[in-house]
């Protein structure tokens, strides 16, 4: 990870990535408890190490990936995309509005309010998703 990266993921934490992390974490953990949520646990743990260390990383379809299409990237992950987003997906995303919000009212909080805005779209459609270095 180049130095620049290692910087903007430390002012990251301090400025509103940690919590949110935890906020994936705590989706995955409900999600995983239900034992039929087990793929969207898998989804949330996925972007919650991303959420906590954004910079340097890229969230990217999983077929865009590979060039083959996988039960994620298909119908049923669609349809858990769908379910996702009514249970968990909503209330991620809106944490991440208002968390860039209050960011962006700050000159420097600018860029990291951009990257909360980012993570609240893949919040509302994470299945399919893979997160890889840029």
């Amino acid at each position: 990870m180049p130095p620049v990266s290692i910087v903007l993921n430390i002012l990251w934490i301090l400025l509103g990535g940690l919590w949110m992390s935890v906020a994936w974490v705590i989706a995955a953990v409900i999600m995983a408890i239900t034992i039929i949520g087990l793929p969207w646990a898998r989804a949330a743990f996925n972007i919650a190490a991303y959420t906590l260390l954004p910079f340097g990383q890229q969230a990217v379809r999983r077929d865009s990936l590979t060039g083959q299409q996988d039960i994620g990237t298909g119908p049923l992950g669609l349809i858990g995309n769908v379910i996702w987003l009514v249970l968990a997906g909503w209330w991620l995303a809106l944490a991440h509005v208002v968390t860039a919000i209050v960011l962006a009212v700050t000159i420097i909080g600018i860029p990291f309010a951009w990257a909360h805005l980012k993570l609240a779209g893949i919040a509302l459609w994470p299945i399919g998703k893979e997160i890889v270095p840029i």
